[in-house]
C-alpha cells in the first residue's frame, strides 16, 4: 500500500485536534464518534490506511488517570469527604476527560500516521 503524501501545508495535528482529512484538511475524518469514515468526502482519500489501534486510549488512560487520581487525592488529604462526594465529583470528571480526548487523540494519531506514511512492520528475513 503507497501512501505518498498528498503535500498541502496541513499540519498534523492541526487535522488531528479537528478531526479532519489529514491530507486537505477540510473532508470528516469519523462517520460516527470514533468510526472512521471510508473516505474523505471532499479529496477522496481512502483511509483504507488508518488504524490507530489503541494507542488513543492508552495516552488517555496514562493523562485522565494521573489528573483524577492525582486530584481525588489532594482532596482526600485536604479535607476527607465521604465516598459519596468523591463519586460525585470524579465520575463526571473521568466521563468527560476520557470521552473527550477519545476523537482527537484518534485523529491525531491517524493524521500523524499519514503524514509519516507509516506502514506495519516488516521482519527482515535474511535471504540476502
Amino acid at each position: 500500500m503507497d501512501l505518498e503524501p498528498f503535500r498541502t501545508g496541513v499540519s498534523p495535528y492541526t487535522a488531528g485536534l479537528t478531526c479532519r482529512c489529514p491530507r486537505c484538511g477540510r473532508g470528516r475524518l469519523f462517520k460516527g464518534f470514533v468510526e472512521v469514515a471510508p473516505a474523505c468526502d471532499r479529496c477522496g482519500l481512502d483511509y483504507g490506511f488508518a488504524d490507530s489501534g489503541d494507542g488513543p486510549v492508552v495516552f488517555i488512560i496514562l493523562l485522565a488517570g494521573s489528573l483524577v487520581v492525582g486530584l481525588a487525592l489532594w482532596v482526600e488529604i485536604a479535607w476527607a469527604p465521604p465516598l459519596w462526594v468523591h463519586a460525585l465529583l470524579w465520575t463526571p470528571l473521568v466521563l468527560i476527560a476520557t470521552l473527550g480526548l477519545l476523537r482527537p487523540l484518534k485523529a491525531t494519531l491517524i493524521a500523524l500516521q499519514y503524514a509519516k506514511s507509516a506502514q506495519p512492520g516488516r521482519l527482515d528475513k535474511g535471504d540476502a
